[in-house]
């Protein structure tokens, strides 16, 4: 390493290396991971609400479409919002904020009662969760010297598959009991509200957990704060090697020239202290805020930016969409099945019988018991993740993150041209399954890239941008895919195959990843 950071002070690289790596970066990747595990619940939470509380709030299709759609909306105006407040006020803080928010509202939102305020929550955990997913894979990777960096972050895939894994389980073990519903008047408390329930405390747990992690000492760096970021080095050190923080090599860290803040430069005070109740802080803060978000949309970042928003929208909007539509797949395949035995059709045949024949007595299935097949589904479709899950960090230094990304994008494009020629309901599930696990590695890929090709003041920011747009193209993909695929069952797969394809395509133009210290 050399012993001229003793005269001069080290930087980061350096830094974070002589802190060695142990328990605490085992703890941190604990923790990260599990709050990546957790928004693949909250993302996903509304799939098993619907056909549950579909009695209780008496909804019709439009209702439906409507609940599913809330949290997308959250997540889209929650992912900038928090973005703009990590690369501003902290990582750590702003991590905590969003799982209490999340946890608390989840929880308040078990008890309500009217369907517009049940997806006014819904709404808020999305908004929340955005901020938890966006600033997770950057808090991690902020701790990590270069040759760990994208292994590690590569690991954040298998927690995402805990999470698919969990859910259904979780789904399975509350939903199907029948003697805890509590009724008083007309306040009603079902199994489903006890799921709602469950699932906050995760994220109220983590929150808390969080309270005992440091802020990320690449950010306190940037902000000019180098008695704190040094103090935290120490501290790391103390945890993995068990030795006296003072015994720590690196006694002062290199001073740069700070590019996060008008309001650092401008003053002694730092940015990561303007208070949001002063005046004077709050515009110092949203100038601060202007002033990264232009450099974002300008050279040498926008070509970044605009790449990295156009993958996650064509990825995001065909997974999101794609996944929440599998099981209505598979339900209209079961009814088919049911109806016609030992008869093959397609995606197309099933789905133009089934909508002609839709009459019903029990128009909010008030009489029908969940199948326990779209749990088991559920849960097939999660445990086929964990091979490729395996597969990435075991072989990200090899192949790099580039290669995984062109890869899983190519053949989940092909995965969804072949839903057309799908015949029955075990083909279903099998593409679902394939389709699952290569898009879910996607989305944890593109993540790890960012985190890379974007220095520290602007990290959380890109990561919130290019969310908002996949986000946003989940939204429109929900609200239109069910009017489509009941018009003409093509359109569609040709739309999101092509997305797939485009995003693979616009992979060849990203950089190489991993090799370099982060910026």
């Amino acid at each position: 390493m050399g012993l001229d950071f003793l005269e001069h002070g080290a930087d980061f690289e350096a830094a974070i290396s002589a802190t060695g790596f142990g328990r605490f970066h085992f703890c941190l990747l604990a923790v990260t991971g599990l709050i990546y595990a957790n928004t693949a619940i909250g993302i996903t939470i509304v799939s098993f609400v619907l056909p549950a509380a579909t009695c209780d709030f008496r909804m019709s299709s439009a209702d439906k479409g409507w609940l599913t759609a809330a949290p997308m909306l959250g997540m889209v105006i929650g992912s900038y919002f928090w973005g703009c407040l990590a690369d501003t006020k902290g990582r750590k803080v702003v991590l905590v904020s969003t799982l209490l928010l999340d946890g608390f509202t989840g929880i308040a939102s078990s008890f309500v009662q009217i369907l517009p305020i049940f997806m006014a929550c819904r709404f808020i955990n999305g908004f929340a969760v955005a901020g938890a997913m966006g600033i997770c894979f950057p808090y991690l990777g902020e701790f990590q010297q270069t040759k760990y960096r994208e292994k590690i972050l590569c690991w954040m895939e298998m927690f995402w598959t805990l999470g698919v894994i969990l859910l259904p389980l979780i789904a399975w073990g509350i939903i199907p009991i029948q003697g805890i519903r509590i009724e008083n008047g007309s306040f009603s408390y079902d199994s489903w509200n006890w799921f709602v329930a469950a699932c906050g405390v995760p994220s109220l747990m983590l929150g808390f957990w969080l309270f005992s992690f440091p802020e990320s000492p690449k950010f306190m760096m940037e902000c000019g704060d180098y008695d704190d970021a040094l103090a935290c080095l120490k501290s790391i050190y103390k945890q993995n090697t068990g030795d006296d923080p003072d015994n720590y090599p690196i006694k002062s860290l290199k001073e740069k020239v700070r590019t996060i803040s008008v309001a650092s430069q401008s003053s002694q005070k730092s940015v990561r202290s303007l208070s949001m109740r002063k005046p004077k802080d709050l515009k110092r803060l949203f100038s601060e805020i202007w002033t990264q978000t232009k450099a974002l949309c300008r050279p040498p970042y926008l070509k970044y930016t605009i790449l990295t928003c156009l993958i996650q929208f064509g990825l995001t909007t065909s997974y999101y969409t794609l996944m929440i539509w599998f099981p209505e797949l598979f339900n209209r395949y079961e009814e088919f099945e049911h109806r016609f035995p030992n008869t093959s059709a397609s995606v197309c045949d099933v789905s133009s019988i089934v909508v002609k024949d839709e009459t019903s007595t029990d128009p909010f299935d008030c009489e029908k018991i969940i199948d326990q097949s779209v749990y088991t589904h559920t849960l097939i479709v999660g445990l086929a993740c964990i091979p490729t899950s395996l597969w990435l960090p075991l072989c990200v230094h090899k192949l790099g993150a580039k290669f995984f990304l062109i890869f899983s994008l190519s053949f989940a494009g092909l995965v969804t041209v072949g839903l057309y020629f799908v015949q029955n309901s075990i083909q279903n599930l099998v593409l679902s399954c394939i389709f699952e696990a290569l898009t879910s590695l996607a989305i944890s890929l593109v993540f790890c890239v960012l985190v890379d090709l974007f220095p520290t003041n602007l990290r959380v920011m890109a990561a919130a941008l290019s969310l908002t747009a996949g986000r946003g193209g989940g939204l429109i993909g929900n609200l239109s895919f069910g009017y489509l695929i009941d018009i003409n069952c093509v359109i569609p797969i040709v739309v999101f195959s092509a997305f797939l394809f485009i995003a693979a395509v616009l992979c060849f133009f990203l950089p190489k990843t991993g090799q370099e210290a982060l910026d």
